[in-house]
């Protein structure tokens, strides 16, 4: 009988570092070896390229934003620095961007300008 996810004998062998969720369903894949799942910038996905470095985490890569991009957060931020719902959705589908993706950028911009105007004092 194979031990799924989350048995006791899983649970006893993830205490000790060895059990991950979904080995028991699914085999690894070797290193360097996507698994058929590629990165957005593999895909050539507009507005993600591999963070430079090498020393990065694994997950998902930086975005890239084109000059386009940044010129328009930079003004809907001028005009508003929090973004409401309708304003996100607008600007995701707008810039070929995830509401998440757009989320993060105000949230990185607003703190940004707090160190900016920290400075200045």
């Amino acid at each position: 009988m194979e031990k799924g996810p989350f048995s006791v004998e899983w649970l006893a062998q993830s205490s000790r570092g060895r059990a991950q969720p979904g080995a028991a369903r699914r085999p690894r894949s070797p290193p360097g070896d996507s698994g058929g799942q590629e990165s957005p910038a593999e895909l050539g996905d507009p507005g993600h390229e591999a963070e430079a470095g090498g020393g990065a985490v694994p997950g998902r890569s930086r975005t890239k934003f084109s000059a386009a991009q940044l010129q328009e957060l930079e003004r809907s931020f001028r005009e508003q620095r929090y973004i409401g719902a309708s304003e996100k959705r607008r600007l995701a589908a707008a810039l070929n961007l995830s509401q998440s993706q757009i989320k993060t950028w105000f949230q990185n911009r607003r703190m940004k300008f707090k160190r900016q105007t920290q400075d200045a004092r």
